[in-house]
């Protein structure tokens, strides 16, 4: 199994909070890290989504005192909301006890519903995100399997690309028919699914949500509703515009797109690398995709976004790394023979980042202009980790 990256983290976090939840889509490898992490000290497991393992805390707070010497490992901890008022009261018993970090650790595969049944322990809780695997856990030898297939663990090590591609697709119809169910008001799946495919053809394209609800006869106000819910669950990602006072007319509405490249391909029916390299979503795809790889791995408290004015000035991502590290702009295109556009080099003049980027397809570095790189997707990568 791939080392994940993330695990430093996990552990620091436990080291300084008494609660930590690591969040991040179903079948990321959460349990598998959190496992993992467990191994050196005293642990108890339990998954909440088991009859079994839920009926052991019917009485949680008596439960519960029994294993205060353990590190607490809660998975699924969504399915009991309840918990999380118990679990602030055992946290600040041991702390006037002298026990203040490293009791519980929370798997949850919802961003905002985790985060807003948690409340009560504020002050108690660090978060950790954990996302696919990323280019720098895989290797840049694998960087195209990892684009095809994506970063979902199970789908990255598949035998081959067929049985990835049904790994995916048995992904997407769980999400739909159990776990959205469960986090949301009750969707239709057939209308979701045409929702999430509709989404996968217009990869980094502008939301317009009108649009959408023609395609599926729902409302508006319906669409981005159910969008919400796919952006919780860490499934797509909606970036938002980067607003300068350059005194321009900037675009207001964020872009979207399938956080996971494998899940865009499984919903469009992409199966390898010959049938990506002929459609007509390659390009939207490899953006994604590179967007994707470097936010995982960007310091925390990074801002992401893009920028476009009406007049056709464009650049694909903007990070804001702080004070200290600036702004920098990056944009993102598949050819091997990187060339900046006019409306790039207006939306340069109108950013005027720290430093500027060009990621491209090859494994070449080299100036392009006196201010903008080249690079490769593992090299940004490496550059942006080794900030944090």
């Amino acid at each position: 199994m791939i080392e994940r990256a993330i695990q430093r983290d996990l552990e620091q976090a436990l080291a300084r909070q008494a609660a930590v939840a690591l969040i991040g889509p179903r079948q990321v490898g959460k349990t598998t890290l959190a496992h993992t992490v467990a191994a050196g000290r005293p642990s108890l497991y339990l998954d909440l989504e088991n009859s079994i393992d839920r009926a052991k805390l019917a009485e949680p707070q008596m439960f519960l005192g029994r294993h205060e010497d353990k590190l607490v490992i809660l998975d699924e901890i969504h399915r009991a909301p309840e918990l999380f008022s118990t679990l602030r009261g055992i946290i600040d018993k041991g702390r006037r006890e002298g026990r203040r970090t490293g009791r519980f650790l929370l798997l949850g595969s919802a961003a905002i519903e985790l985060m807003r049944q948690s409340e009560t322990l504020a002050g108690r809780i660090a978060y950790v995100d954990m996302g696919p695997l990323h280019v720098l856990e895989t290797g840049p030898g694998s960087m195209d399997e990892l684009w095809l297939r994506g970063g979902f663990p199970d789908s990255f090590l598949a035998t081959d690309d067929a049985q990835s591609l049904a790994l995916r697709r048995d992904f997407v119809r769980t999400y739909l028919e159990r776990d959205v169910p469960m986090f949301g008001p009750r969707i239709p799946a057939e209308t979701l699914e045409r929702l999430w495919t509709m989404l996968a053809h217009s990869q980094g394209g502008l939301l317009n949500a009108a649009k959408l609800a023609s395609g599926i006869g729902v409302s508006a106000p319906t669409v981005t509703s159910y969008l919400g819910l796919l952006v919780d669950l860490l499934l797509v990602r909606r970036l938002p515009p980067y607003h300068r006072n350059v005194g321009k007319r900037l675009v207001k509405s964020p872009k979207t797109y399938v956080r996971d490249s494998g899940l865009l391909h499984a919903l469009l029916g992409i199966g390898d690398l010959d049938a990506l390299f002929g459609h007509p979503v390659i390009g939207a795809s490899w953006e994604g995709f590179v967007i994707e790889n470097l936010l995982a791995v960007c310091p925390p408290g990074t801002k992401a976004g893009f920028y476009r004015t009406a007049a056709g000035a464009e650049i694909d991502l903007v990070l804001e790394l702080g004070v200290r590290r600036g702004v920098w702009a990056i944009e993102i295109k598949r050819s091997a023979s990187p060339g900046l556009q006019k409306g790039n080099h207006h939306a340069l003049a109108d950013i005027a980042p720290r430093r500027s980027f060009y990621v491209h397809g090859g494994s070449d570095r080299f100036p392009m202009t006196p201010t903008t790189e080249a690079i490769s997707l593992p090299e940004l990568a490496a550059e942006l980790a080794a900030l944090g």
